[in-house]
């Protein structure tokens, strides 16, 4: 028994001792090759740049800009104390890796399966930032070794701490700490306190999460983290604890990064988007020299842009959302945000949250057409008082108190955008399935179960509103907006690539052809009736067939439209979401669209919506809703599914009057519908 012992620990000491060799060997071969090649640089110049959907340059980072190299003397010790206590505390003794932190690390690694725990020392890290992405994989880690023994072996602890600090990434574009001083404090690195210091060694960790521009909780926590730290390791005195932790940081006032370049709202998007598919922070996206090719049209966008700012008087301080998008795959070709991106960069097209409006209605009338409803439904247009469930009463109104006091098609009130109409198919429906179908189309914000929902009572972003008519215009298949299709890394590679692929069928396709061609009439003169179509002001402008709809509240004005080969939605308002009493802005979203879609045609192809097999056209005649025949003075085709065709024909517009003419030998059989028949058949 002694022996079998004897002989088990004889094995295990041999297996730690042979472990033991290969983890000394790996070691020695680190250490040989990196002697073989070389001190590594101690500079990173990489900007990130954006291509255009035809591999055109449209922007960069120019993160160098935003660079100055300072001597470690002329940096405040108080910002190298405060460095070091909270990014690694052992600098100064350890030879590039800190064993201690790294074994407490892989053991938490291990137990999550993950490489989330890190224990990088800041020589790691300064490999890390400047030759290497920041994925989180074993072959990085690998390489992140090599980098950190070069750096150790060629490079004195001074000169390797002076290349963090003047490298790391702060936030803003600001790249080392002499940027990070004066973009923040407005003042050289070398005077700042121990306030100012701590505050700014928080923010690498997390440049968006911990800038105090970004989010004042998370950055004053981490400060007064790092002050605990520098008082309890003797770096700063009782005194200078209580008066930096007192201190209210008085942060230099900033005007709108200048981004001179085509698109600067559309590149922040891209910006946001990259960040969620690499899974990475954006300013370590922006330092880290992608190469990231976008869907953006730059003719497109350049024509957007015109077309907002000839059509917009510069008196007005009216603000503008607009986005075009290809309707078969979701791909964004161009975006404007705003005015003046300088002025301000928020972006109005994906972050604000605005009523739809009368937009909302195409919606409401998809669910309808699934619940029997049809082209040629008649609902009677007058002032209606609806009770609700609560004992209240809701009094909805058509614009200017218009109505027609008669029946009206569905064809009629969409395309004079009727609301009697809409709150009534709403009512019938019920709130909880229109709700239901605007689900379906992406309206993702919170939308009221209540009868004016139907108005367009909801907010909603305008790219909602452009994929949601974007998923009528390409025959009901599911899309996302999107702005990448390719990211290639520093090193040539390709870390994401959008897969081709349709979208699943989530609207009936004959619905929704039948939705589009109504969508049509708004530009339609046909259908005038109590009032005019609501795209009449604009209808003259058109060369081609497009679907759309406007809509408006007291402060939002609305036009989204499309062809088979763009969907455009354009919003215009105010701010501060005050009312607009100028007649002339109600209307600028219509002429911006109408302007950017004629332009943005002008060399793609001529192509109609293009009727399913399953769906039939019908002349009607818009005012009774029946098959219009020759006596109608007014006919429009409209669609139906087979198995909804119409039969009845229109009786109202038959002239017993008109002189007689030589009559037709003609079977006298016949009664008076297939006699009109007939003669409808032979115009």
């Amino acid at each position: 028994m002694k022996k079998r012992g004897f002989r088990k620990y004889r094995i295990i000491g041999k297996l730690i001792t042979g472990l033991a060799g290969l983890v000394l060997i790996s070691f020695a071969g680190i250490y040989f090759l990196s002697f073989l090649l070389g001190p590594p640089v101690l500079t990173n110049e990489e900007n990130t740049i954006y291509y255009s959907d035809s591999n055109e340059v449209i922007g960069e980072e120019h993160g160098v800009e935003n660079r100055y190299w300072v001597d470690l003397e002329d940096m405040s010790p108080h910002v190298i104390n405060a460095t070091l206590i909270v990014e690694d505390q052992h600098f100064m003794e350890h030879n590039g890796f800190d064993f201690k932190r790294i074994a407490g690390a892989i053991i938490e690694n291990i137990r999550s399966m993950s490489l989330k725990e890190g224990a990088s020392t800041l020589t790691q890290q300064l490999a890390r930032n400047l030759y290497l992405s920041h994925d989180k994989t074993w072959n990085r880690k690998i390489k992140e070794a090599f980098y950190t023994v070069r750096l150790e072996m060629y490079y004195s602890k001074k000169e390797i701490l002076e290349a963090y600090l003047n490298s790391v990434y702060y936030g803003h574009g600001a790249y080392g700490i002499e940027a990070a001083s004066r973009y923040f404090f407005d003042q050289s690195a070398k005077d700042l306190d121990v306030a100012e210091a701590s505050m700014l060694a928080g923010i690498p960790k997390g440049p968006t999460y911990y800038s105090p521009l970004n989010n004042k909780e998370n950055a004053d926590n981490r400060q007064q983290q790092i002050l605990n730290l520098m008082f309890k390791n003797d770096m700063i005195t009782a005194e200078e604890f209580d008066k930096a932790t007192e201190k209210e940081l008085i942060y230099a006032e900033k005007v709108a990064e200048n981004k001179n370049t085509i698109g600067p709202y559309f590149q922040d998007t891209v910006l946001e988007e990259a960040s969620e598919v690499l899974e990475l922070d954006m300013e370590l996206i922006r330092s880290g020299g992608f190469q990231i090719y976008t869907t953006l049209n730059a003719e497109m966008q350049t024509q957007l842009e015109e077309s907002v700012d000839a059509t917009i008087s510069e008196e007005s301080e009216m603000q503008i959302g607009a986005l075009a998008m290809e309707p078969n795959t979701g791909a964004i070709k161009a975006m404007v945000g705003g005015r003046d991106y300088q002025e301000s960069p928020y972006n109005r097209a994906v972050d604000a949250r605005r009523m739809a409006g009368s937009t909302f209605k195409p919606f409401l009338y998809y669910a309808a057409l699934e619940n029997g409803y049809s082209a040629n439904t008649m609902l009677t247009s007058k002032p209606t008082v609806f009770e609700l469930e609560n004992g209240e009463v809701y009094r909805p109104s058509n614009f200017n108190d218009y109505y027609a006091y008669e029946p009206i098609s569905l064809a009629q009130a969409l395309a004079v955008s009727d609301n009697i109409y809409a709150v009534k198919t709403n009512v019938f429906l019920t709130p909880e399935r229109v709700i239901e179908t605007a689900r379906r189309f992406g309206l993702e914000g919170e939308l009221p179960e209540v009868p004016s929902l139907a108005l367009g009572t909801a907010s909603v972003t305008v790219e909602e509103m452009v994929t949601g008519y974007g998923i009528i215009a390409n025959g009901g298949r599911e899309i996302e907006g999107y702005t990448i299709e390719k990211i290639v890394d520093r090193n040539g590679k390709t870390v994401y690539e959008r897969e081709e692929k349709a979208g699943d069928i989530i609207l009936d396709p004959d619905q929704a052809f039948i939705l589009t061609d109504l969508m049509t009439g708004m530009f339609d003169r046909k259908l005038n009736g109590y009032a005019s179509v609501t795209g009449a002001p604009i209808t003259d402008q058109l060369t081609r067939v497009y679907a759309g709809k406007s809509g408006s509240t007291q402060s939002d004005s609305w036009m989204i439209g499309y062809s088979p080969h763009l969907v455009t939605g354009v919003w215009g308002g105010y701010d501060d979401n005050r009312t607009m009493e100028i007649v002339a802005e109600s209307g600028y979203p219509k002429q911006i669209w109408a302007a950017f879609m004629e332009k943005a045609h002008e060399e793609l192809p001529e192509q109609g919506f293009a009727a399913p097999e399953g769906v039939v056209g019908v002349p009607i005649d818009p005012a009774t809703g029946h098959i219009a025949t020759p006596y109608c003075e007014v006919s429009r085709v409209m669609y139906f599914e087979e198995e909804n065709v119409p039969t009845t024909y229109c009786t109202e517009h038959f002239h017993m009057d008109e002189p007689e003419e030589e009559p037709e030998e003609e079977d006298s059989s016949k009664g008076l519908v297939e006699r009109i028949f007939d003669s409808f058949i032979g115009r």
